[in-house]
């Protein structure tokens, strides 16, 4: 895409933009979303498959991404009790993005070989 057909950014749409990215570029947001793009996951699943992650820092992003309606919490009423998260149909959107990041990076990856 060419600078000639890119939108105008509108003062409003660059604000969407940033708080996006923002959102998206926040320590363990991208990799815990990407961890439930393969289904729901019970609290110590994300734990044990996210390496360097605080127990502190999982519980804040899972807040986060319920409250902006991308993670759904399920509480299982069973003996022990569980707590499970699923991404909403809003989170499975994700998908999209990762996809196209993932390409960028290959290309990235590929120019930043030719160059050396």
């Amino acid at each position: 895409m060419n600078s000639n057909s890119q939108e105008s950014c509108t003062e409003s749409s660059c604000q969407t933009y940033r708080r996006a990215i923002e959102f998206i570029g926040k320590r363990w947001t991208g990799i815990i979303v990407y961890q439930l793009l393969a289904g729901p996951k019970r609290y110590h699943e994300l734990l044990h498959a996210i390496d360097g992650i605080s127990d502190r820092l999982l519980s804040e992003r899972l807040k986060d991404l319920e409250t902006e309606n991308l993670v759904v919490k399920y509480i299982i009423t069973e003996t022990p009790k569980k707590v499970e998260y699923e991404l909403t149909p809003l989170g499975y959107e994700f998908n999209k993005v990762f996809r196209a990041i993932m390409d960028w990076a290959v290309k990235k990856e590929s120019y930043d070989k030719e160059e050396k």
